[in-house]
């Protein structure tokens, strides 16, 4: 079956921000007193800030309104996103397939953060569908974030190649019965600690 739709993760994948978003974990872990360590952050890479800050201050026996501290920490990447950058070499991607397949993003953000780098970066206009953290119940690893990618963009998922660069998303994929392609070796990166 060939491919006939592309889905994209986002931080990490088609833009350069995860050193963004791990400096922007700083203020917040200081604010609401609980701690990530940066290996721990790449490795939950797709996972919504909301979900790790809960995560954490369980861990952790602190108290945090994780919605709160994920709103501090949204607002906190968005005062840097001016320092994120296109990854070329997936985005090269994306340029060949604009107008010929269509194309989604999937990713672990949410909608009002992701639409600002978009925006930021001048890219929105390539991909037909963009699915965030909020527009599922499930996230990474489970499918449904590229399940609910490639309905929005009219493609059966076992016809659609996925891009990402994290284990989980990786995982998300193959769940999904898609070609799951990791970008890491694309851009020369095993590990980012």
């Amino acid at each position: 079956m060939s491919i006939q739709g592309l889905i994209f993760d986002f931080d990490g994948t088609l833009a350069d921000t995860m050193p963004l978003h791990w400096k922007a974990w700083h203020p917040v872990m200081e604010k609401y007193n609980f701690t990530l360590t940066e290996q721990r952050f790449y490795a939950l890479g797709g996972v919504p800030a909301r979900d790790i800050i809960r995560m954490l201050a369980d861990e952790q026996g602190v108290e945090v309104d994780h919605l709160a501290a994920a709103k501090d920490k949204g607002q906190f990447y968005i005062d840097i996103l001016h320092e994120a950058e296109i990854i070329d070499i997936v985005f090269d991607i994306v340029r060949e397939h604009h107008g010929k397949l269509p194309m989604a993003i999937a990713t672990g953000g949410s909608r009002y953060v992701v639409t600002q780098v978009l925006d930021s970066l001048d890219i929105a206009r390539y991909f037909d569908a963009l699915v965030t953290n909020e527009d599922i119940v499930n996230q990474k690893p489970a499918p449904d974030i590229f399940l609910e990618a490639a309905r929005r963009i009219g493609v059966a998922p076992e016809q659609c190649r996925a891009y990402e660069d994290t284990n989980l998303g990786m995982q998300a994929i193959r769940a999904a019965g898609m070609e799951a392609i990791d970008v890491r070796p694309m851009r020369g990166v095993s590990d980012p600690v």
